[in-house]
């Protein structure tokens, strides 16, 4: 059984995909599992578990009947980060943006979160916060 993981719901599953796949292996060591630049379903496994999947959230929210609810909901504060940790933020960072990520933050010391940590965060295709960290 596979361990919890993160499914992000997309609308642009192509660009996601592209973004992912560009990014997880060589920033975390994720393999790609399954998946097609088409979709609708993608996942990378890390030791043998899932890591990250990709779901297209038009076939979600069919399944489960909110295809009539708003697609995108109003301007707020970011809910929740996919964070990875990776062995230099600066050129995770330039790795990212190469790839279709849009910057957020530049890389910076955050002793005030933890001892050596550094941070940088980045935006996927479609707007989702990412943390890139290294302790």
């Amino acid at each position: 059984m596979d361990a919890p993981y993160h499914r992000l719901l997309v609308a642009d599953f192509p660009a996601c995909f592209a973004f992912y796949e560009a990014v997880l292996p060589p920033l975390t060591g994720a393999a790609p599992a399954e998946g097609a630049p088409a979709g609708p379903y993608a996942s990378w496994d890390l030791d043998g578990r899932t890591a990250l999947s990709l779901f297209d959230r038009g076939q979600l929210a069919a399944a489960v009947g909110t295809g009539a609810l708003p697609a995108a909901p109003a301007a707020a504060q970011d809910t929740t980060m996919l964070v990875l940790r990776v062995g230099d933020v600066e050129r995770a960072l330039a790795h990212c943006l190469r790839h279709g990520g849009g910057p957020v933050t530049g890389p910076a010391d955050r002793p005030e979160w933890g001892p050596g940590l550094r941070t940088a965060h980045v935006r996927d295709p479609e707007g989702r916060l990412i943390e890139l960290q290294s302790y």
